[in-house]
């Protein structure tokens, strides 16, 4: 049975024939389940499939979904939503939200507290089975210095391109009108005032799922990004030289297995991967046959990594 590998829209801009592969972890970045599909076929035909198998396979009433708005589309998050299934996404905002909007208005020239949390319900779903979402807005000090900083920046080089001091650039500050440039001032207002911002949404009951909860889950989702990195590069998840789905999906095992290996190291040692390779590859262990007499010689091993060994062997040990 052939996997169907063709040219599709790739978000790397990739020519090559291409299959899509889902890989599930949990909070921690740890390997679940990985699934090849068709290279043309719609993420929202690959996501809730693949959620629904895990399901069912373990017996699980619901799960969340934590993903940032990048990756999670509103058809994916409404399919989500339409599955009963819960979520904790990263919103963009497009606009300075209500309550945003009513707290700069109300305090009038003064900065928020930082960790400071507004929220606003949301209600989604089809009709007659609308389930209640809530958006909770997260200010922090240290990103609006970072955002402030790079829009003050922006601004500079907009005030010269309307001067015609320098060449008119991909700028969002600044507008064109037939042979006349404008800054837009009411874009950089909307900019600052959503400077530091952050929108979290989530499905999640609040009684069961505090604020402080949910964006905290949301900020674990280096983990997955790390793991998803070291499949697609330390581990050669890709390219996949081969055209039987048997065979890419053993390819495909192999990977995650690897990388499940590897973030068991990780944990047990407290070392990345790539210091436990580059360390230990060093130190090999050799036997010489001499005229029937075998010598073994070897390498004292330093601490930190003999720690390191007996670390995994005794967590490895069953009980």
């Amino acid at each position: 049975m052939l996997l169907c590998r063709v040219r599709h829209n790739s978000k790397e801009r990739r020519l090559e024939p291409q299959i899509t592969i889902g890989l599930l972890t949990d909070a921690h970045g740890f390997p679940l389940k990985v699934t090849a599909f068709e290279g043309n076929k719609a993420e929202t035909k690959t996501m809730i499939p693949v959620l629904q198998d895990f399901m069912a396979t373990h017996r699980l009433e619901d799960i969340t979904v934590v993903a940032d708005a990048g990756m999670i589309s509103d058809a994916n998050r409404k399919a989500i939503e339409a599955a009963g299934l819960s979520y904790i996404i990263g919103e963009k905002l497009p606009e300075v939200p209500y309550p945003i909007r009513t707290w700069i208005e109300d305090s009038p020239g003064q900065a928020p507290e930082n960790g400071m949390i507004l929220s606003r319900p949301v209600y989604e779903g089809p009709a007659g089975a609308r389930r209640k979402a809530i958006t909770y807005y997260q200010y922090r000090e240290a990103r609006a210095k970072r955002t402030l900083r790079g829009i003050d920046q922006q601004v500079a080089k907009a005030k010269k391109a309307v001067a015609g001091q320098a060449p008119v650039k991909r700028n969002r500050f600044v507008g064109i009108e037939g042979e006349q440039r404008f800054l837009k001032e009411d874009i950089e207002k909307k900019a600052r005032d959503l400077a530091g911002w952050k929108a979290y949404i989530t499905n999640l009951d609040p009684e069961k799922a505090s604020a402080d909860y949910v964006i905290g889950a949301y900020h674990q989702l280096w983990h997955i990004e790390k793991a998803f990195r070291m499949s697609k590069h330390d581990l050669a998840a890709r390219p996949v030289f081969h055209r039987q789905k048997d065979s890419i999906d053993a390819h495909l095992s192999i990977v995650t297995a690897a990388l499940a290996v590897a973030q068991r190291l990780e944990t047990l040692t407290g070392w990345s991967r790539k210091k436990f390779i580059t360390t230990a590859r060093r130190y090999r262990e050799v036997t010489l046959n001499i005229n029937g007499h075998h010598l073994t010689a070897e390498t004292d091993l330093p601490e930190e990594l003999t720690a390191a060994i007996d670390a995994i062997h005794s967590n490895s040990r069953p009980d």
